[in-house]
């Protein structure tokens, strides 16, 4: 009886197991190749974003091991961001002008702080830190607040909201050591989506810690929003 209670595990749609086929888990694809593959294989119906997975060698645990960083992809993320900006006085009309969606003082904070987040990114001048701390419980574990180490945390707030507005990539390694972001639309050119590709693994390259030790990159792999992953052989990466 007990055995006949058990939950069978949910089948695998029909239109994941086509995009499946012709794809091997254990094979290095050049980065051309995969791109052409997850593009072709993105059937649903709305525009799928494609992602980028890494495999880092490195324990984010340890302080000296933490990746993070940002990239401006060359053409965009192909996503609109709604932008918010702790400013004041002249930095917060230059935040308007630049585009920014919402921008507050203590208004924002309060809205804020009673839960509201209807923004992607939060952008800060350096004197409104002190408030903006205040929401640490609630933005850090959303990964919203603003770090100097990623330009969010500016006096030229015009330059971080045209970045966020114009395609900027914020990453950081997770507890495994995994870094994963968007870097495009699979209504994007193979070329459009390979150039991004390119400047996003630049930066995580960049970005290599001096305490990591060994391999730094494992694995990087590509997929759609609801395509199976194709696992990159790196070199073509860098072109070589």
């Amino acid at each position: 009886m007990a055995d006949a209670k058990k939950k069978k595990a949910p089948k695998e749609g029909k239109r994941l197991m086509a995009a499946r086929n012709g794809v091997d888990s254990r094979k290095q694809y050049a980065l051309t190749d995969a791109v052409k593959m997850v593009k072709e294989r993105a059937k649903a119906k709305f525009d799928e974003t494609i992602e980028v997975a890494m495999n880092l060698g490195v324990d984010p645990r340890h302080a000296d091991q933490m990746v993070r960083g940002v990239v401006n992809l060359p053409n965009g993320t192909g996503k609109n961001l709604r932008v918010a900006v702790f400013a004041k006085g002249a930095k917060a009309e230059e935040a308007k002008k630049a585009g920014a969606d919402i921008v507050g003082e203590q208004d924002l904070f309060d809205t804020v702080n009673g839960g509201k987040i209807d923004f992607d990114r939060l952008i800060a001048t350096p004197d409104m830190m002190g408030l903006v701390g205040r929401l640490g419980k609630v933005l850090g574990p959303r990964g919203l607040m603003p770090n100097p180490k990623v330009g969010t945390v500016t006096m030229d707030v015009a330059k971080a909201v045209k970045d966020a507005k114009g395609g900027a990539v914020e990453f950081r390694a997770e507890k495994a050591g995994i870094i994963h972001a968007g870097v495009g639309k699979a209504s994007f050119s193979e070329t459009a989506l390979i150039e991004n590709i390119r400047a996003f693994f630049d930066s995580v390259m960049k970005a290599k810690p001096a305490a990591a030790k060994g391999n730094y990159l494992k694995k990087m792999a590509i997929s759609s929003t609801q395509g199976p992953g194709v696992t990159i052989e790196t070199s073509t990466v860098m072109g070589a």
